[in-house]
C-alpha cells in the first residue's frame, strides 16, 4: 500500500469530496482527514492509502495543485512517520521534565547550573 500526503486542505474539504477525487485514479484502502486533538477542528491535511502503489503514483501527479474549494491542493507520497511520544509529554518524561523544569529554576535564582557549569557551561575556578 501506498500512504499520500494531501496539504493544503479548505478547512471546510469533507472526507467524500476527497475520497471521490482519489478514487477516480484507483482504490482507496484508508483514508483520514486530520483533526486538532483538543478542538476536533480539521487541520488542513490529510493521508489517503491506495492499494496499488502505480495507481497511486499517477494520483499524485493528477491530483497535486487541483483546486477543491479555492485552495490548490499539495499532494506527495507521505514520508514515514517517526516514533513520538504523547503530545504532552514531548520528548521527556513526567519525571524528566520535572527534574528539567527544577534545574531551570536553580540555574535561574543562583546563575549556576546545579552541575556547578556556569552560564558559559564553564566550570568556576574556586580559590
Amino acid at each position: 500500500m501506498n500512504n499520500i500526503f494531501v496539504g493544503n486542505l479548505s478547512l471546510d474539504a469533507s472526507d467524500q469530496d476527497i475520497r471521490c477525487i482519489f478514487e477516480k485514479h484507483g482504490t482507496v484502502e484508508r483514508f483520514r482527514i486530520m483533526t486538532d486533538r483538543q478542538t476536533g477542528k480539521p487541520r488542513g491535511f490529510a493521508f489517503v492509502e491506495m492499494t496499488d502503489d502505480g495507481d497511486a503514483e499517477k494520483a499524485i501527479v493528477a491530483v497535486n495543485g487541483i483546486e477543491l474549494n479555492g485552495r490548490a491542493m499539495n499532494v506527495s507520497a507521505a514520508r514515514p512517520q517517526l516514533y513520538r511520544t504523547s503530545a504532552s509529554a514531548g520528548s521527556r518524561s513526567k519525571k524528566d521534565a520535572k527534574a528539567a523544569a527544577l534545574a531551570e529554576t536553580h540555574e535561574r535564582e543562583t546563575g549556576q547550573s546545579k552541575d556547578n557549569h556556569d552560564q558559559n557551561g564553564s566550570i568556576p575556578i574556586q580559590s
